[in-house]
């Protein structure tokens, strides 16, 4: 299974892309994932998102809404549009938080929040996120066989 899910290392809960433009809310969503075992790089923008998340490969990205030079909204826009981040569960942690995610985002965590229920979502996310790829590559539909093969 980890050769399916890249970055994955088994025993480890996932790795996680927080991204937040105040330094304290980094630092104490990182912390609080980091003691549950969570691999966790930090943003302060959606524009350093975007750079960092192919170089990281986080199983799910935390971010707030209101940041400068990209938003948090605008940053899952550009998240969902590209192929190699669609399909990365998003997060929304924001004092704005509005009553159900808007579209592209699989939750929202309004601040301010208890730290255990953040890492529990995150742990949920997290685990849903690799049963869908190992349902994927179980799936018959996407398996192309071939008759020959291939040496190393």
């Amino acid at each position: 299974m980890a050769g399916a899910y890249p970055g994955w290392v088994p025993g480890a809960p996932g790795r996680v892309l927080v991204v937040d433009d105040s330094q304290v809310i980094r630092q104490l969503i990182k912390v609080n994932l980091e003691l549950d075992g969570f691999e966790v790089m930090t943003a302060s923008d959606g524009a350093e998102c975007l750079e960092a998340v192919h170089h990281f490969r986080p199983d799910v990205i935390t971010l707030d809404v209101a940041m400068p030079r990209l938003d948090g909204l605008r940053t899952v826009g550009r998240l969902r549009v590209d192929p190699r981040t669609a399909d990365i569960p998003l997060v929304l942690v924001s004092a704005s938080a509005a009553d159900g995610p808007p579209g592209g985002v699989d939750a929202v965590l309004a601040k301010p929040f208890e730290p255990a229920e953040l890492v529990g979502l995150v742990r949920r996310l997290c685990a849903e996120g690799r049963q869908r790829v190992v349902r994927l590559a179980k799936s018959p539909a996407t398996c192309r066989c071939s008759s020959r093969t291939l040496a190393p």
